[in-house]
Protein backbone atom coordinates (compact mmCIF):
# COMPACT_ATOMS: atom_id res chain seq x y z
CA UNK A 1 0.00 0.00 0.00
CA UNK A 2 2.92 2.39 0.55
CA UNK A 3 3.77 1.83 -2.17
CA UNK A 4 0.91 3.69 -4.28
CA UNK A 5 0.69 6.81 -2.33
CA UNK A 6 4.45 7.16 -3.03
CA UNK A 7 5.47 9.11 -6.45
CA UNK A 8 7.64 6.66 -8.62
CA UNK A 9 10.74 8.09 -10.74
CA UNK A 10 8.87 7.29 -13.80
CA UNK A 11 5.74 9.40 -13.50
CA UNK A 12 8.14 12.57 -12.19
CA UNK A 13 9.74 11.97 -15.63
CA UNK A 14 6.66 11.79 -17.60
CA UNK A 15 5.82 14.96 -15.99
CA UNK A 16 8.73 16.75 -16.83
CA UNK A 17 9.07 15.63 -20.15
CA UNK A 18 5.15 16.99 -20.99
CA UNK A 19 6.02 20.46 -19.58
CA UNK A 20 9.24 21.23 -21.70
CA UNK A 21 7.28 20.70 -24.92
CA UNK A 22 4.74 23.25 -23.38
CA UNK A 23 7.30 25.51 -22.01
CA UNK A 24 9.31 25.57 -25.22
CA UNK A 25 6.10 26.17 -27.01
CA UNK A 26 5.15 29.42 -24.92
CA UNK A 27 8.23 31.04 -25.29
CA UNK A 28 8.31 30.39 -29.20
CA UNK A 29 4.01 32.24 -29.31
CA UNK A 30 5.85 34.89 -27.20
CA UNK A 31 9.50 35.42 -29.07
CA UNK A 32 6.77 35.48 -32.68
CA UNK A 33 4.54 38.30 -30.93
CA UNK A 34 7.03 40.16 -29.82
CA UNK A 35 8.96 40.23 -33.61
CA UNK A 36 5.49 41.22 -35.05
CA UNK A 37 4.72 44.14 -32.84
CA UNK A 38 8.22 45.18 -33.51
CA UNK A 39 7.55 44.94 -37.57
CA UNK A 40 3.95 46.64 -36.70
CA UNK A 41 5.23 49.42 -34.69
CA UNK A 42 4.33 52.63 -36.23
CA UNK A 43 6.83 55.63 -35.64
CA UNK A 44 5.18 58.16 -33.56
CA UNK A 45 3.22 61.10 -36.00
CA UNK A 46 5.06 64.44 -35.19
CA UNK A 47 3.36 67.47 -36.60
CA UNK A 48 4.91 68.68 -39.43
CA UNK A 49 6.18 71.90 -39.80
CA UNK A 50 3.76 74.67 -41.68
CA UNK A 51 5.39 75.16 -44.78
CA UNK A 52 7.43 79.33 -43.99
CA UNK A 53 5.02 80.90 -46.66
CA UNK A 54 2.08 79.52 -44.67
CA UNK A 55 2.43 82.81 -42.76
CA UNK A 56 1.23 84.81 -45.55
CA UNK A 57 -1.90 83.07 -45.99
CA UNK A 58 -4.64 84.12 -43.50
CA UNK A 59 -8.02 82.80 -43.13
CA UNK A 60 -11.25 84.77 -42.18
CA UNK A 61 -14.75 84.85 -41.63
CA UNK A 62 -15.24 81.61 -41.17
CA UNK A 63 -18.82 80.01 -41.83
CA UNK A 64 -20.00 76.48 -41.09
CA UNK A 65 -22.76 74.91 -43.15
CA UNK A 66 -24.53 71.17 -43.33
CA UNK A 67 -26.26 70.31 -46.51
CA UNK A 68 -27.93 66.68 -47.90
CA UNK A 69 -25.83 65.34 -50.65
CA UNK A 70 -27.70 63.27 -53.23
CA UNK A 71 -27.56 60.04 -51.58
CA UNK A 72 -28.71 61.38 -48.48
CA UNK A 73 -25.14 61.77 -46.90
CA UNK A 74 -24.31 65.17 -44.76
CA UNK A 75 -21.82 66.92 -46.14
CA UNK A 76 -19.79 70.16 -43.73
CA UNK A 77 -18.80 72.81 -45.48
CA UNK A 78 -16.32 75.70 -43.79
CA UNK A 79 -16.25 78.50 -45.54
CA UNK A 80 -14.29 81.92 -45.19
CA UNK A 81 -11.68 84.12 -47.19
CA UNK A 82 -8.15 83.50 -48.13
CA UNK A 83 -5.80 86.31 -48.38
CA UNK A 84 -2.77 86.19 -49.26
CA UNK A 85 -0.31 88.94 -47.71
CA UNK A 86 2.87 87.81 -49.28
CA UNK A 87 4.69 88.59 -53.03
CA UNK A 88 4.44 84.92 -54.39
CA UNK A 89 1.67 82.94 -56.38
CA UNK A 90 -0.17 80.48 -54.40
CA UNK A 91 -1.15 77.33 -56.66
CA UNK A 92 -1.75 75.11 -53.74
CA UNK A 93 -2.44 75.28 -49.89
CA UNK A 94 -3.25 72.06 -47.18
CA UNK A 95 -5.23 72.80 -44.06
CA UNK A 96 -4.86 70.83 -40.53
CA UNK A 97 -8.41 70.58 -39.54
CA UNK A 98 -9.15 69.78 -35.80
CA UNK A 99 -12.36 68.99 -33.95
CA UNK A 100 -12.17 68.89 -30.59
CA UNK A 101 -15.07 66.94 -27.86
CA UNK A 102 -16.31 68.65 -25.18
CA UNK A 103 -14.07 68.14 -22.79
CA UNK A 104 -11.19 69.65 -25.29
CA UNK A 105 -9.59 66.80 -26.86
CA UNK A 106 -8.99 66.42 -30.14
CA UNK A 107 -12.12 63.86 -31.21
CA UNK A 108 -10.64 64.19 -35.62
CA UNK A 109 -7.52 65.95 -37.24
CA UNK A 110 -7.65 66.00 -40.98
CA UNK A 111 -5.81 67.82 -43.97
CA UNK A 112 -7.68 69.10 -46.37
CA UNK A 113 -7.29 70.68 -49.57
CA UNK A 114 -8.10 74.73 -49.94
CA UNK A 115 -10.75 75.40 -52.93
CA UNK A 116 -11.62 78.67 -53.62
CA UNK A 117 -14.55 79.29 -55.16
CA UNK A 118 -15.86 80.57 -58.47
CA UNK A 119 -19.05 82.21 -58.77
CA UNK A 120 -18.80 82.97 -62.33
CA UNK A 121 -21.66 80.10 -63.21
CA UNK A 122 -25.44 79.83 -61.76
CA UNK A 123 -24.01 78.47 -58.33
CA UNK A 124 -20.68 78.52 -56.37
CA UNK A 125 -17.94 75.58 -57.20
CA UNK A 126 -15.35 74.96 -55.37
CA UNK A 127 -11.71 74.45 -57.73
CA UNK A 128 -8.32 73.85 -56.80
CA UNK A 129 -5.81 76.97 -55.99
CA UNK A 130 -3.62 75.25 -59.12
CA UNK A 131 -7.02 76.21 -61.72
CA UNK A 132 -7.34 79.34 -59.68
CA UNK A 133 -3.92 80.72 -58.09
CA UNK A 134 -4.58 83.45 -55.43
CA UNK A 135 -1.71 86.24 -56.85
CA UNK A 136 0.22 88.82 -54.07
CA UNK A 137 -2.67 90.56 -51.76
CA UNK A 138 -5.46 88.93 -53.10
CA UNK A 139 -8.20 87.73 -51.22
CA UNK A 140 -10.90 84.95 -52.16
CA UNK A 141 -13.53 82.53 -50.69
CA UNK A 142 -12.44 79.38 -49.55
CA UNK A 143 -14.28 76.15 -49.44
CA UNK A 144 -13.61 73.27 -47.00
CA UNK A 145 -15.95 70.13 -47.62
CA UNK A 146 -16.02 67.07 -44.79
CA UNK A 147 -17.76 63.89 -45.89
CA UNK A 148 -18.14 62.59 -42.08
CA UNK A 149 -17.40 64.18 -38.93
CA UNK A 150 -17.30 62.64 -35.64
CA UNK A 151 -20.42 62.55 -33.59
CA UNK A 152 -17.92 63.44 -30.48
CA UNK A 153 -17.39 66.79 -32.32
CA UNK A 154 -18.28 69.55 -29.59
CA UNK A 155 -20.15 71.04 -32.70
CA UNK A 156 -17.90 74.57 -32.08
CA UNK A 157 -15.12 76.13 -34.84
CA UNK A 158 -12.62 73.66 -35.60
CA UNK A 159 -8.69 74.92 -35.21
CA UNK A 160 -7.38 75.63 -39.08
CA UNK A 161 -4.00 75.86 -39.79
CA UNK A 162 -2.41 76.04 -43.22
CA UNK A 163 0.44 73.53 -43.24
CA UNK A 164 1.13 73.33 -46.61
CA UNK A 165 1.94 75.32 -49.40
CA UNK A 166 3.00 75.49 -53.19
CA UNK A 167 3.77 78.76 -54.61
CA UNK A 168 4.91 79.93 -57.67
Amino acid sequence: MGELLEPSPLSEQSRESNSRPILLGMAMVLLVAGVVALLLRQSPKGMVAPHPYSANLKLSDLKMSAAENFVGASVTYIDGTIANSGDKIVIHALVHVIFKNSMGQVSQAEDVSLHVLQTSGPYPDAVDLNLSPLAPGQSKPFRLTFEHITSDWDQAYPGLQVTDVSVK
